[in-house]
């Protein structure tokens, strides 16, 4: 039954055992994994719980008949604990041992104890051997067997061999047949992404996957490469990677290797000091340095670099050069990647500015840019609005001239005036926001007054238009747009029509794109019949602007359940509440980050 069972050195026994069900397995064993490569991270959980340094995976060819293999050199289990602690399913492992363990004082990653039926998402048959103090053990369990059981788990006989190994031998190996053929096998190249992005950085934990170690190529992002002959050190190689946006990643920094060992903590060399850094940026960055020239500048323990060695300070100097210009690199082109998208908006609003008041807006919006760079889009939108509204106050612009003096002075003075420049530019769009707040609330009470007008919501929102989503925060609504829609609903509903006009706003952001919107009381429930009111006025007022886009905006009391979607070809629905409520969204995050900004 058992594969690669060490030579016996007693008597061979053959048993059976069964699972110990804890009561909370029926809601537990619901839930799955996304991917087969999912499946086989728990198992590689289970060997970092068992205090392994290695671990050793398998893949079988595409098509092929080959088993997954996960070997790892852990402590392993004898049989005891393979009958008692093994086959406990749905037992929190951390209630039995607690939450680190024994030897390499690691925080436990198993919490459910289901991880063992992890290898039956992707296989029908699980061959587990391990080894532990004399003790060779082998466990068979197969899906087929279990999902006969119906559900009672506690009767299923799993056939159970021991025999006598080397007392030094330990780890366990799980081995995976008859592989679900209704799902593709796994992949190395997504099981090495998904295993490095929490693994990679690990001292004492090197996981191969069919024979290649685990390491700092797997990880997605731009690598960087450097080698230098330092005087005193000698060789020095450095890489380092910025992961994609938006990935987590483990234990970020750039390690020290020496000897090809790991001193000390991964490090940023001082970068994550600098204010123009952004801190979300770095937590990106990841790498080593490999430099065996160190080896007479490592503590005793070698558990850091000496803080006063001069050789230390002349290598990470060079690092930091490096990691400076490879981080500026990959900002420079997410920042313009991030400011491509607002440009077009931001120039025309900009046009509307007098000049001397243009460049400090440009200039408080470069410096947003930096700290906000990785925001969605729609909440960069809010921030560039506030912007505009903050370089109005008086107070800003008593800064500004601080600044302008400030560079026929000192570079110290000017050092000043741009610190004090960068608070009062987030003071003024902290206070922009909690204006901006109350304009919501007073909105609110207007959207739950059966008595208000169409009149009345109209003249409240075209000022504020950025109530309506952030997409629409830098619209405006000119002199131009104004008298196009007095003439277009006095010359359309003149005579005894005059009281049954649309109220009408006709709002634009960039050149030939433009909004028409159609507000209606917020007692009245939103229906097919006002789109199409709508588009008939949308085609009437094409008819004064050649070649433009014109998207429609209808808002109301309600939108009616009929209506599936809030958006339909040009036409958005949407209600005064929910328009309310989803600013607010946006103002609140708004808020808690740069109120803690200024702690």
């Amino acid at each position: 039954m058992a594969r690669n069972v060490p030579e016996h050195r007693g008597s061979d026994t053959m048993s059976s055992a069964r699972f110990q069900v804890d009561p909370r397995l029926a809601s537990i064993l619901g839930e799955n994994y996304r991917s087969t490569e999912r499946a086989l991270k728990e198992l590689v959980d289970n060997a970092w719980d068992a205090d392994a340094e290695n671990v050793w995976i398998e893949l079988p060819e595409v098509v092929s008949d080959q088993p997954v293999i996960v070997r790892d050199d852990g402590t392993g289990m004898v049989e005891r604990e393979v009958r008692n602690e093994y086959l406990v399913v749905a037992n929190d492992r951390r209630t039995r041992k607690g939450e680190i363990t024994p030897a390499k004082k690691r925080l436990v990653k198993g919490r459910k104890g289901i991880g063992k039926f992890a290898g039956l998402v992707a296989a029908n048959t699980i061959l587990v051997e391990t080894r532990a103090r004399g003790t060779a053990t082998a466990l068979l369990i197969e899906k087929e067997v279990i999902l006969q059981a119906a559900g009672d788990l506690e009767q299923v006989d799993l056939p159970v061999e021991t025999a006598s190994c080397d007392a030094a031998e330990h780890g366990t190996t799980i081995t995976l047949t008859n592989l679900n053929q209704r799902l593709s096998p796994p992949s190395p190249e997504a099981l090495r992404e998904l295993l490095v992005l929490e693994y990679g950085r690990e001292r004492e934990f090197a996981i191969h996957v069919n024979g290649e170690v685990l390491g700092l190529e797997d990880i997605p992002g731009e690598l960087f490469t450097h080698e230098a002959d330092l005087p005193e050190v000698g060789k020095v190689q450095f890489q380092f990677k910025i992961m994609e946006s938006g990935r987590p990643l483990n234990k970020a920094g750039i390690v020290t290797r020496v000897d090809g060992k790991v001193v000390g903590r991964p490090s940023f060399f001082g970068l994550d000091e600098r204010e123009d850094f952004p801190k979300k940026l770095l937590n990106r960055v990841c790498g080593e340095i490999n430099a065996d020239g160190l080896e007479g500048d490592v503590t005793a323990d070698w558990g850091a670099l000496i803080e006063n060695s001069t050789n230390r300070q002349v290598v990470q100097e060079w690092a930091q050069t490096h990691l400076h210009e490879g981080v500026e690199k990959v900002f420079a082109g997410e920042i313009e990647t991030a400011q491509a998208q607002l440009d077009r908006k931001i120039r025309e609003r900009l046009k509307t500015m007098p000049e001397h008041r243009r460049q400090f807006a440009e200039e408080a919006l470069h410096r947003l840019m930096r700290k906000f760079y990785d925001l969605p889009v729609e909440r960069r939108d809010v921030l560039v609005s506030l912007v505009f509204d903050a370089v109005e106050r008086d107070e800003y612009w008593l800064v500004c001239q601080q600044i302008q003096e400030a560079k026929r002075g000192t570079i110290m003075n000017l050092a000043d005036a741009l610190n004090l420049f960068g608070l009062v530019t987030m003071t003024a769009l902290a206070h922009g926001a909690q204006n901006r707040m109350m304009v919501l609330d007073a909105l609110d009470e207007m959207a739950l007054n059966s008595q208000t007008t169409e009149l009345e919501i109209h003249k409240s929102l075209e000022t504020n238009l950025w109530v309506l989503g952030p997409e629409y925060s830098l619209m405006s609504s000119n002199e131009t747009l104004r008298k196009t829609i007095e003439r277009y609903t006095s010359e359309k509903f003149s005579g005894d029509r005059a009281n049954k006009r649309p109220d009408l706003l006709l709002a634009q952001d960039i050149p030939n794109s433009m909004l028409l919107i159609e507000f209606k009381k917020p007692s009245i429930t939103l229906t097919r019949e006002h789109q199409r009111q709508a588009k008939e006025y949308k085609d009437d007022l094409l008819q004064y602007f050649g070649g433009a886009s014109m998207g429609i905006l209808i808002i109301g009391g309600k939108v009616s359940p009929t209506i599936s979607t809030p958006v339909d070809g040009d036409t958005r629905f949407t209600s005064y509440l929910d328009s309310v409520s989803a600013a607010r969204v946006h103002l609140a995050w708004l808020l808690r980050d740069l109120t803690a900004d200024q702690d």
